[in-house]
């Protein structure tokens, strides 16, 4: 029965696709990562950099109860990064 619910949809709800965040010119895609117990805060930052478009993936020790507050918190700590950091981010 799993098969048939996998295969048309049925069964509990998707979760909605992250809402990204514009944030000095970079893009911010909240993606909390399910543990034991919560969510991991992590996010996407993205952004265009020489013409070139850069990913960095920032992934955090703090573990959430709720994933509402995990994306909220995967926001803010990319902001504080890109305040710190500027296109530096994206720095091997």
């Amino acid at each position: 029965m799993a098969f048939w619910k996998k295969l048309f949809g049925g069964g509990a709800a998707s979760k909605p696709a992250p809402e990204v965040v514009e944030y000095k010119g970079l893009r911010i895609t909240p993606q909390p990562i399910s543990e034991e117990g919560g969510y991991r805060i992590c996010a996407l930052i993205e952004g265009e950099v020489a013409g070139e478009t850069r990913t960095h993936t920032l992934i955090r020790a703090d573990v959430l109860r709720d994933r509402d507050d995990a994306a909220e918190a995967s926001v803010a700590k990319a902001r504080q990064m890109i305040d710190l950091m500027g296109e530096g981010v994206f720095a091997a």
